[in-house]
């Protein structure tokens, strides 16, 4: 009973976390701290593989990808907590 609490808690903030980066937005919050493509690019002339880099990939590469799977799982999420509570 205890795993699947913890497992269930654990899958319901993964979620959160993943729903936070989805709706981020790239001209108004992301350019302000430095972690827009374009800002990026402006600050950072070579083509290293940074952390910044790495991170900035990692937030778009969920908004593109992530959007319509995202969508079904909130839908679920909440059509369960309606149903079961």
């Amino acid at each position: 009973m205890f795993f699947a609490t913890s497992f269930g808690t654990l899958f319901y903030v993964s979620v959160l976390l993943v729903n936070a980066i989805a709706i981020l937005n790239e001209q108004r919050f992301l350019a302000r701290i430095g972690l827009s493509e374009q800002a990026y690019q402006q600050s950072n002339f070579g083509n290293e593989q940074t952390v910044t880099l790495k991170v900035i990939n990692l937030i778009s590469a969920v908004r593109t990808l992530l959007r319509i799977p995202l969508i079904v799982v909130n839908i679920l999420i909440i059509v369960y907590e309606l149903i079961l509570g």
